[in-house]
C-alpha cells in the first residue's frame, strides 16, 4: 500500500497535540499525520459516493425493544438489608469517600 497524500501536515498534528497538552515526539508527529491523512482520505472517499437515492438510517436492521415489562414484586426488607451493610447511615448506605471530596 502506497503512502497516504499527506493532507495533514507535521505542524498541524503538533498544533493539536500542544492544544490537548499531548507530549509526542517526532516519530509519533510523523506517523499521526500519516494516519490522520489516510482518514481524511476515507472520508473523502465516502463524500464522494451518490447517496441521494439512499432513504436516511438511524440502524441497518429493524431494532424492536427486547426488554421484559416491568412488573411489581416483593423486595426486600430495608432494614435487613441495612443490618447486613459494613456502614449505613439511617435508611442509607454508607460508603467510602472518593476522589478526595469532603462530606
Amino acid at each position: 500500500m502506497s503512502e497516504p497524500e499527506r493532507r495533514i501536515s507535521p505542524e498541524d498534528v503538533r498544533h493539536v497535540a500542544r492544544l490537548a497538552r499531548l507530549a509526542l515526539d517526532d516519530d509519533e508527529i510523523g506517523r499521526y499525520a500519516l494516519q490522520l491523512s489516510a482518514i481524511f482520505e476515507h472520508v473523502d472517499a465516502v463524500r464522494r459516493l451518490d447517496t441521494a437515492n439512499v432513504p436516511p438510517t438511524a440502524h441497518p436492521f429493524p431494532v424492536e425493544n427486547v426488554l421484559r415489562l416491568d412488573s411489581v414484586a416483593p423486595s426486600l426488607d430495608r432494614a435487613t438489608v441495612l443490618a447486613q451493610a459494613p456502614l449505613a447511615e439511617g435508611d442509607c448506605f454508607q460508603v467510602p469517600r472518593i476522589m478526595g471530596e469532603a462530606p
